[in-house]
Order: structure tokens, then sequence, then C-alpha cells
């Protein structure tokens, strides 16, 4: 099977979190006598019950296209949020939750650098896709010594593309 991504956008993520940027629309407001914009209360992030956050740099490696997706991980007792750091794009695969990975609900969105995902607790998704470099995200999740990771084979394995009229389409990716 092959997954194309989709523009990733608050309606098209909904079922499976919340998106982070610095939108219009989004409450801002001046801070610092006026020298910075706070665009406030992006995401509801969840420890879960006795949970904490934590916040850490994941550095991830680029990735190939097309990019056979064999797996899926989910985080049950917690939210997990993703802000890429150094303005690239990168790709979020996503499905409901539920005790399984169906390969037909499997989706594919394509993050601008500037947009970073926050996944509801036990929404599946791949680990971090980065695609132009070496690139550096920030990480907010639980920490959790009895484990908050859960991983799922997809039976029969997706391929990833990027979409023919993407900018990414000739990159050597």
């Amino acid at each position: 099977m092959t997954l194309r991504p989709a523009a990733l956008s608050r309606g098209a993520f909904a079922l499976f979190g919340e998106i982070i940027e610095t939108a219009p629309e989004h409450r801002s407001f001046p801070v610092n006598d006026g020298t910075a914009r706070r665009f406030h209360d992006l995401a509801r992030l969840d420890p879960g019950e006795g949970g904490r956050l934590i916040v850490s740099i994941f550095r991830a490696q680029p990735r190939r296209l097309p990019l056979a997706i064999t797996m899926l991980e989910r985080h049950p007792k917690a939210s997990q949020a993703f802000m890429p750091l150094g303005g690239q794009p990168f790709f979020v695969v996503v499905a409901p939750p539920g005790e399984h990975v169906e390969a037909a609900k499997v989706r594919a969105f394509l993050a601008h650098g500037r947009q970073g995902v926050n996944f509801a607790p036990g929404v599946w998704h791949h680990p971090l896709l980065a695609l132009r470099g070496e690139s550096d995200f920030l990480v907010i999740d639980r920490d959790d010594p009895t484990g908050n990771c859960e991983e799922r084979r997809i039976e029969q394995p997706l391929l990833l593309y990027p979409d023919p009229q993407s900018e990414l389409v000739g990159e050597a990716l």
C-alpha cells in the first residue's frame, strides 16, 4: 500500500492531537515590555495520572524516501509533543487509538518547519521522520520508569512517498 502525506492542518489532525504553531488565530499578547509576543496555551499537555512531564531534545537522522512504514508506537498514559528546532519540514505518520494498528487508517502529514505536534494519549505514531539533514526536536513527554511506550508492527508495510506536487519531490531525501 502507498501512503501519501497531506499538509498538516488543525482539522485533519484533530483526531490525533494538536498542532503547535504560532498561527494568527491563536491567542497571543505582548510580553517582556513589548519585546516579545507570547502565543499562549498552544497544546494540552497531559502527563497522565501520577505522571511528570519532562523536556528533552531528540536529534533525528534524515530518512530516505520512499520509506517503508512497518511499525508505530503509542504512549497510552500521556501525551507526547514534538517541536522542530531547526525550521526543517518533517513527516508525521499516525493512526487512531485502539489495541491494534489498522493499515487502512494510517495517515501521513507533512509539517513545515514551524509546526509541531502534540499526540493525544494512546495515538499511534511513527518515531520522528526528519527529512533534510540531522534535525533537533524539543520533546515533552512523561517520565515513567514503569514504561509508557508500546510498539506494534504493521502486517502489510506502507510505503511513504512525498506528494508529487510537493517541493520535496526531486530532492535528495
